[in-house]
């Protein structure tokens, strides 16, 4: 156990700076045959999230395995603070699984927030697994707009510190934001985004738990193949 998770918002922005330092990148990561997308989706009127985890072979793409976790939310939504959120149902989603991931893509971002621990960063010291962040927006940090091909790039900054990389996954559509999450370099999580990225904006991963998220709310909890 990393840390307990009833905290205040204080005590958690003070916790995240004491773990921003053990965000590593030398994980290995050899030849990886399966990759994982979470996501979180919420109910409001009972104040419920539902955590989905999608296992997919890195082969062709489709899910493997399914995990969803219904539990009720276990922190407010504070701007910088959503891993307190999310983390709790996810790993009880994670616990769900038969089988492991090789690398983990996350809806949210990973070094690419002021504090360098947001929850794709705090999610891969959880799991002592490799984690990529995927930003749909900017959290922090600045950028030149990259070009308009599939794979143009450029670095997000934050004070002189490069946090990350906006990439442009499809040609024409808008950008998005990648960042370290644990284990993998930078760069390896471009190549990556892009090798798991095909006909939409999301990577694969994402885009599939995000699908089976926004139907597990009228389904409920469980875990199938």
């Amino acid at each position: 156990m990393l840390h307990r998770w009833d905290i205040s918002p204080k005590e958690a922005i003070a916790l995240q700076r004491s773990l921003a330092g053990r965000v590593g990148t030398c994980l290995s990561l050899g030849e990886p045959e399966t990759v994982a997308g979470v996501d979180v989706a919420y109910l409001r009127e009972s104040n419920e999230s539902i955590a989905t985890v999608v296992v997919l072979g890195l082969h062709d793409l489709l899910p493997i395995e399914v995990a969803i976790a219904r539990v009720p939310t276990p922190f407010p939504y504070v701007p910088g603070l959503l891993s307190f959120r999310e983390i709790p149902p996810i790993l009880e989603a994670f616990g769900k699984l038969s089988r492991k991931a090789d690398l983990v893509f996350v809806d949210g971002h990973g070094m690419a927030h002021p504090r360098r621990i947001g929850i794709a960063s705090h999610l891969g010291l959880w799991l002592e697994m490799p984690t990529i962040g995927i930003g749909k927006s900017r959290l922090c940090g600045s950028y030149e707009e990259p070009g308009q091909d599939r794979g143009s790039s450029c670095d997000l900054t934050d004070r002189d510190e490069t946090i990350g990389c906006v990439l442009r996954t499809r040609s024409g559509v808008k950008p998005v934001f990648v960042s370290v999450g644990f284990g993998l370099p930078l760069e390896a999580c471009v190549e990556w985004t892009l090798k798991v990225t095909t006909r939409y904006r999301l990577p694969e991963p994402i885009r599939t738990a995000d699908r089976i998220a926004a139907q597990s709310k009228g389904i409920g909890t469980g875990a199938g193949g």
